[in-house]
């Protein structure tokens, strides 16, 4: 199977991390949603990343189905999100979160880069949201004493997170700061294992 998609997207980052994780190989095409559109489309006519082509020839598109079909081929005892219930709710409302905040937070860059001049009430309006988001993730990671969100493994929800912030640190660090410091210690440990080490790449955001 091969994964479509550039790592500098925090939702492409975050499938290929759980592929290395999941001991899952694949292919990598690093194919630009900007300048590789037409590569893209026969895949996903959406033309959006990340979509994961399965070795049967199917594509799963959407970072979060992705998971969710990588979790039913490795099965519950190593799949890094609870099957059902209370868990898995929380589970997937923190990624929810997560991934909001990585949406929010390149909308504001889309919105910097390709407008010549920005909408301020738009503006306002992501940095809101996302400094909403880091306020309330923080208190809850604040509160948390085992080393991973929801206990000693790590799981999609931290993954997530820690792609969101990577995102949003570098893209917009004003707005990820000083201020967070269990988010920044979160960060920091999933950061430092071996598979988000290999699978990185700095944001190079698209030119208007």
């Amino acid at each position: 199977m091969f994964l479509i998609g550039q790592y500098d997207s925090p939702f492409v980052r975050r499938v290929a991390i759980a592929l290395r994780i999941y001991g899952l190989p694949f292919e990598h095409r690093p194919w630009s949603t900007f300048g590789d559109a037409d590569k893209i489309a026969p895949y996903n006519p959406l033309r959006r990343v990340p979509t994961l082509v399965l070795a049967s020839g199917e594509a799963v598109i959407e970072s979060t189905a992705i998971l969710d079909a990588l979790d039913e081929l490795v099965g519950p005892e190593v799949a890094m999100m609870a099957g059902r219930g209370e868990t898995r709710r929380r589970q997937l409302r923190i990624c929810a979160l997560g991934s909001g905040l990585a949406d929010k937070a390149v909308s504001l860059i889309y919105e910097r880069v390709l407008r010549k001049e920005q909408l301020a009430l738009w503006v306002e309006r992501c940095q809101t949201q996302i400094g909403g988001v880091l306020e309330m993730l923080e208190k809850e990671r604040e509160a948390i004493p085992t080393p991973y969100w929801f206990g000693e493994r790590i799981g999609h929800a931290d993954i997530m997170i820690a792609c969101a912030l990577r995102f949003t640190s570098e893209a917009h660090p004003a707005l990820f700061d000083a201020r967070y410091p269990a988010l920044q210690a979160h960060a920091a440990r999933c950061e430092a294992l071996p598979p988000f080490q290999e699978i990185l790449q700095r944001l190079d955001p698209p030119k208007g």
